[in-house]
């Protein structure tokens, strides 16, 4: 295979941030994770503690959303989750930026938003992914074009301490001129443009969208070092069945088609 099976399994961010995800399923995910030994699970805040207790001794590391999905809590309210986060034990927070902010222009506020999350938690150790929701950058802002945007974003993420970079929540959810809701998500131009935007220390993470074992394998020939999946066992289940029959993975991945 053209990556190790710990090389794409070590990507994974197992999310378990459905609203309707009952404890019992939030544990369930948890076990999931440490069978494919991914990275991380991503986790609501409140199942934090629950989760160190579930993942001990696995390997697998503690993910926590923040002011999730739509960036709106004030700076001090995602500053004290992330302080409750990291004391019941998160190892990686996922931070929505204040969007609002961003397309007026407010990049003060924007900067000092991400940089009081990013402080808090390295005070306390853990690594800061931040979330710029791509699916509503499409026409850009604050006079700048969508691609302009998304640099000045990576930008300023990286002044203010982020360890990564990241496309999407998995619910940006965008009307269509159908009337219905949908996203793309991660997408092969935003990833190579985010990786591009920021230097060597900052990481990307892509997030919606990618499903299957060869989206997985793009994602990673795009430079993303983490990438936010449910399809977990799907993808890895596929990796231990190409591995057995000798194939190579260098299949040509889609990623961007939304879904959940």
């Amino acid at each position: 295979m053209k990556y190790s099976y710990s090389d794409l399994a070590k990507m994974i961010d197992h999310s378990l941030l459905h609203p309707t995800m009952t404890d019992a399923d939030l544990e369930a995910g948890c076990k999931l994770a440490v069978q494919y030994q991914v990275a991380s699970v991503c986790i609501k805040p409140y199942a934090v503690k629950q989760a160190v207790g579930w993942l001990s001794g696995s390997g697998v590391l503690v993910g926590c959303v923040i002011g999730f999905p739509h960036g709106n809590s004030a700076t001090e309210s995602k500053r004290y989750e992330t302080e409750l986060a990291c004391k019941d034990g998160a190892n990686e927070i996922d931070m929505v930026v204040n969007l609002g902010k961003a397309l007026g222009g407010d990049w003060n506020y924007v900067e000092a938003d991400v940089k009081a999350v990013c402080d808090e938690a390295h005070k306390h150790g853990a690594k800061v992914k931040v979330i710029f929701e791509n699916d509503y950058l499409t026409n850009g802002g604050a006079g700048l074009s969508s691609d302009d945007f998304k640099r000045k974003l990576c930008e300023i993420c990286e002044r203010a301490g982020a360890d990564w970079v990241k496309t999407s929540t998995g619910y940006g959810f965008v009307k269509q001129a159908d009337g219905s809701y949908n996203y793309k998500g991660a997408t092969e131009h935003d990833l190579a443009l985010m990786r591009a935007s920021c230097s060597p220390k900052v990481q990307v993470k892509a997030a919606g969208g990618v499903r299957d074992l060869d989206g997985l394998i793009k994602v990673r020939d795009l430079g993303g070092s983490r990438c936010g999946a449910t399809a977990t066992a799907a993808m890895m289940d596929d990796y231990r069945k190409r591995e057995a029959a000798g194939e190579n993975g260098a299949g040509g991945g889609k990623i961007g088609a939304g879904g959940y």
